[in-house]
């Protein structure tokens, strides 16, 4: 049973969360402003909400916030202790928005996936996985990606001599096989169009052997800020940044070996991680989300040499912003093929890896050439 005063801490952040407020937002403001909080402590805390939000159907409405939480924990420790003793019939019903049966077909595997803690996943530096694993003392392999490391460990990884000196990044698996999709190489000039804070652009730039360019644009300068201080901890330097709101005006007129765009989208393929957002996220949201995807391939379309590649994810697994979108850009656009995925190991152009077969993060990927 966890302890009183976490569960008030926890009660605590539930007060702050709201449609507009992510769960994960809430917790470091949280945090913030209770600095005497141990790492111990948070990680219980933070543990505590998201299980929350994955077992919010099955809890007393009319109980207090504390009782909740306990009613919470006991029905995941049971879980996790047995995974068929909830029903799929059950999880069909409550731990999904009734809207999702439009947009993805849902399995049992799917739904049990969503309801489990997720998985930590790191990428190591080129070809330093398995010694990234050993000297973490807690991280397995995976034949899925090169220097993916899963830690099943406890310690603060952003205190570890390995994470200070740049031996690796917190990124998740699904999020690595994009980079790894795209297959960059040195020398070359690549874009990463909605780089946020900087995780692909990194992988990017890696992958080239910190060789050629990759240009990282985002909208928000705060998320570019983090991104050159991750590149710093890294020692990559083959990037340059500039600001890009997704609109038909780019930064450049520079012609590119090629082009990722991890586009903003619903974040359905998260939902195991956040579990919060099931409840905040709406169709509305899915089909402005689409329309903007389906804009911005448009706009960048332009900018690929010829032989050039066009790389289209999404860490979301809906019908309308993967399939769709992807069917209206190929047919728009007859000068692009479409791309076999072959470092990924496929014939297709286009794949969507789910969440219960990769033990990670849903996503989409897609992919163009230009002839």
């Amino acid at each position: 049973m966890i302890d009183q005063a976490l569960l008030n801490h926890a009660a605590g952040v539930l007060k702050t969360i709201s449609a507009d407020q992510r769960a994960d937002t809430a917790l470091r403001f949280y945090f913030e402003t209770h600095r005497y909080l141990q790492p111990p402590a948070r990680r219980v805390i933070s543990h505590t909400v998201f299980v929350y939000f994955r077992w919010l159907r099955w809890l007393d409405e009319k109980a207090s916030p504390q009782k909740r939480l306990e009613q919470a924990v006991t029905f995941h420790e049971r879980f996790t202790a047995d995974p068929k003793s909830i029903k799929a019939e059950a999880l069909a019903v409550m731990a999904v928005p009734e809207w999702l049966k439009t947009e993805v077909e849902i399995s049992p595997d799917y739904l049990r996936q969503l309801q489990r803690d997720p998985a930590l996943w790191l990428r190591a530096r080129p070809g330093q996985a398995a010694r990234l694993a050993k000297s973490l003392f807690a991280g397995e392999l995976t034949p899925r990606a090169p220097d993916a490391v899963l830690f099943k460990g406890v310690s603060d990884l952003f205190k570890t001599e390995q994470f200070k000196t740049g031996e690796f990044e917190i990124q998740d698996l699904a999020s690595q096989l994009v980079s790894v999709a795209a297959d960059p190489k040195p020398g070359e000039t690549w874009w990463d169009a909605c780089a946020g804070e900087g995780g692909k652009t990194l992988h990017l730039a890696d992958l080239m052997f910190n060789k050629g360019v990759v240009w990282a644009t985002d909208r928000n300068e705060k998320r570019i800020e983090t991104l050159k201080r991750r590149a710093g901890r890294a020692k990559l330097f083959n990037y340059r940044v500039a600001f890009w709101d997704g609109s038909p005006k780019l930064p450049t007129k520079t012609k590119f070996d090629g082009i990722l765009l991890d586009a903003p989208c619903s974040g359905v393929g998260t939902w195991q991680r956040n579990p919060h957002a099931r409840w905040t996220t709406t169709p509305t949201d899915v089909a402005e989300l689409a329309a903007t995807q389906l804009a911005m391939l448009n706009h960048l379309a332009g900018s690929l040499k010829t032989g050039g590649r066009l790389i289209y994810s999404v860490c979301t697994i809906t019908r309308s912003e993967t399939t769709a979108v992807t069917e209206a850009f190929t047919a728009a656009h007859p000068e692009l093929d479409p791309l076999p995925l072959s470092a990924l190991g496929s014939s297709l152009s286009a794949l969507l890896l789910l969440p219960h077969e990769l033990n990670a993060n849903g996503m989409f990927i897609a992919a163009w050439c230009k002839k």
